[in-house]
């Protein structure tokens, strides 16, 4: 599998993840052998609540947004072979490190989460049905446990 990350920090937080460790967590939660591309936005407060109150109605900042790539209709002969834009994910550090604490979690455990989250959305899986919570919050655990972290809807 080759996947492009992509990670962009306009506000310039200085104590995020390591690029590798964002690379390691999308790499997961990405399907195989398709090469596959992604962009991560770290942004803070501001910028999560304009984006959530434009795209979905709410004011106020929140930990993850997925705007999934839309490919436009073209000719087959006209589609690029790869990589494939998955789309984009926007992560708000303010929001992510005010729930890790509160639900006592790592940093790097509730990054990884948001991550592997974002891209399930990129790849279709939702969580607005309890069919589909179940379904999604599965493949999250899995995902998860196997980068060597305990299920996120457990009790930490």
């Amino acid at each position: 599998m080759s996947l492009l990350v992509e990670i962009q920090n306009p506000e310039a937080f200085e104590d995020n993840p390591e690029p590798a460790e964002f690379m390691a967590w999308a790499g997961a939660a990405c399907p195989e052998p398709a090469a596959l591309e992604v962009v991560i936005r770290i942004v803070g407060a501001a910028e999560s609540r304009m984006l959530n109150h434009t795209y979905r109605g709410r004011d106020a900042p929140t930990n993850v947004l997925s705007f999934p790539f839309e490919v436009p209709h073209l000719p087959p002969e006209l589609m690029p072979d790869e990589p494939k834009l998955l789309g984009d994910l926007v992560l708000c550090r303010p929001v992510i490190r005010e729930e890790a604490q509160a639900q006592g979690k790592s940093l790097d455990q509730h990054w990884a989460h948001m991550v592997v989250h974002g891209l399930l959305h990129l790849q279709g899986y939702d969580h607005i049905t309890e069919d589909e919570a179940i379904l999604m919050e599965g493949r999250e655990t899995e995902i998860l446990q196997r980068l060597g972290f305990p299920g996120p809807y457990e009790p930490q």
